[in-house]
């Protein structure tokens, strides 16, 4: 019996292509950005992933139309030695949404369980207590009436290291190169014991993980949009019919003489 050929990789989308699938899934996005804040509806999406799986880019697709008051983006530095002396979640929590937000974490207290636990940023036994913890604590969240969903990037060895040397030749890209970053080329397997470890500890069926393969980013951006929005049960929200008023010449005076006096930006475009 012949050996089946391998399955080969899908070709990359033409940006045209591409452009025009994110422009539907970002219409379906406005629409239920609507349905949450007419409802109340609260929603936690944590972005968690290897450096350079590509989070930032499936971000900005997911978050670039829309209010920033709905979708409320939370990256947080390193914690101060305020927040290292607080309980480990309390940082978090505070930017856990209102009602109708959805608020998306890029990173969040899943750090502990990689980052800071390869490079040695908290101890063996904070590891693992969090990790214990840790179910307890989102079925807390979920049963709280918050919708938790939960997201990994996984991008491959290969691909990882082309993305580094990318950046280290691009300066508009060098910034998202750090000390940090590198390391996780040097401690791939740590990182992927550490990753196997939390998702046994923490893929649960009231929070499950999903998991999504980012070496094509503009696929991994657009099935996680679509991926998203089959998450949350929402429905167009009818709106009334905008109708533009017409302006009032009550006060009327030049208002573009008035500004003749004032400094202008030089037109160099």
């Amino acid at each position: 019996m012949k050996n089946k050929k391998k399955h080969d990789a899908k070709p990359r989308l033409k940006a045209k292509l591409y452009l025009k699938e994110l422009g539907k899934l970002q219409t379906e996005l406005a629409k239920l950005q609507d349905w949450v804040k007419a409802k109340g509806h609260r929603v936690i999406i944590i972005f968690e992933g290897r450096d350079a799986a590509g989070k930032g880019g499936v971000i900005r697709a997911l978050t670039e139309r829309m209010s920033p008051r709905v979708f409320r983006l939370v990256a947080l530095p390193a914690p101060s030695d305020r927040e290292k002396s607080q309980m480990y979640m309390q940082r978090y929590m505070r930017y856990f949404p209102s009602a109708g937000e959805v608020v998306i974490f890029d990173r969040s207290w899943y750090n502990r369980a990689g980052v800071e636990y390869v490079l040695g940023f908290c101890t063996k036994d904070q590891h693992d207590r969090f990790l214990e913890l840790l179910p307890v604590i989102e079925k807390f969240i979920v049963d709280g009436g918050i919708q938790l969903i939960k997201i990994w990037l996984e991008v491959g060895q290969e691909e990882q290291k082309k993305r580094f040397l990318k950046r280290i030749d691009d300066p508009m890209r060098q910034w998202k190169l750090s000390p940090t970053d590198l390391e996780s080329i040097r401690r791939w397997y740590e990182y992927s014991r550490a990753r196997d470890q939390m998702l046994d500890a923490s893929d649960k069926p009231h929070a499950p993980w999903h998991i999504v393969h980012s070496d094509d980013k503009e696929r991994a951006r657009l099935n996680t949009i679509d991926f998203i929005l089959k998450q949350i049960p929402y429905k167009e929200i009818r709106r009334d019919k905008v109708k533009l008023p017409k302006p009032s010449n009550k006060g009327k005076y030049d208002d573009k003489a008035s500004l003749k006096k004032r400094k202008f930006i030089p037109e160099k475009y």
